[in-house]
């Protein structure tokens, strides 16, 4: 991709997201989040959501907690079911991926009040105690970034290739970056929500691995906590085959790695 297709990509993210915003505040009034943003990125996910914001707990390491929901586009019900009961719903008016979704919730927490992000599936495979298993050490001041691990804790997959995959992803993290790694795909992590603003994170899909390898090699405190995985309450990924996922996760996983390198100059 050229210096103008980077440019005119970069444009029109800005534009779906101040688009997306446009619309929350006319509906709902300027936000006022608690301390803790829950930050749950949602496609095609109605089946799943009502559970999932409801099993996350309203206070956690002794803060009030605030749910964000953006909704990938292509709402199927999503949004007001998240308003129903209570939350914030941010409806992208496209669907481009898990990762400009969480990206425009991460802006949503920094710019209405959150001092930490904490990730959430969903489709259900995060448990909700596991919130403040990674978030404790943030507020603690004895981490910048936790990362969930299923290695560490517990799976329900049997998947054995996507099992593998974690495996080897943690091992290649471990070795290029210097840092152990166990589970590059997590996807509940916690940070303050201030670092998000100083990646760069560009990845509209596969962003866990932009994500964390950003982090490591900005110089973030790291730490992994052990959580546990559910297998999916209904539906199926929208990740594809689990070939294709890994060849694709991959390939955002080593641009990554090199991208941080050549930036600060290893």
């Amino acid at each position: 991709m050229n210096a103008r297709e980077v440019a005119r990509r970069r444009a029109l993210d800005a534009l779906v997201d101040d688009v997306a915003l446009a619309g929350l505040v006319a509906l709902e009034g300027v936000p006022q989040l608690a301390p803790v943003a829950v930050v749950i990125a949602s496609y095609k996910e109605r089946d799943n959501i009502g559970a999932v914001v409801t099993s996350i707990p309203k206070r956690t390491c002794d803060l009030d907690v605030s749910i964000v929901v953006v909704v990938d586009g292509e709402d199927d019900g999503t949004a007001a079911i998240v308003r129903e009961a209570g939350h914030l719903a941010i409806v992208a008016p496209v669907n481009r991926g898990q990762g400009a979704a969480l990206r425009l919730g991460y802006r949503v927490a920094r710019d209405f009040g959150a001092t930490y992000i904490v990730t959430a599936d969903a489709d259900g495979q995060t448990d909700p105690d596991d919130l403040a298993v990674v978030l404790e050490p943030v507020v603690n001041g004895e981490a910048d970034f936790v990362n969930g691990s299923r290695r560490l804790g517990t799976t329900h997959s049997t998947g054995t290739v996507r099992n593998t995959g974690v495996l080897l992803f943690g091992m290649l993290i471990t070795a290029l970056t210097g840092t152990r790694v166990t589970d590059t795909a997590n996807p509940i992590r916690a940070m303050r929500a201030e670092l998000t603003a100083h990646l760069l994170l560009e990845e509209p899909q596969y962003q866990a691995s932009e994500l964390l390898i950003g982090a490591i090699m900005s110089g973030a405190r790291y730490a992994e906590r052990p959580v546990t995985m559910h297998a999916r309450a209904s539906g199926r990924s929208k990740k594809g085959g689990n070939l294709s996922y890994g060849y694709r996760y991959g390939r955002v996983f080593l641009g990554t790695w090199w991208r941080e390198r050549a930036r600060r100059g290893r």
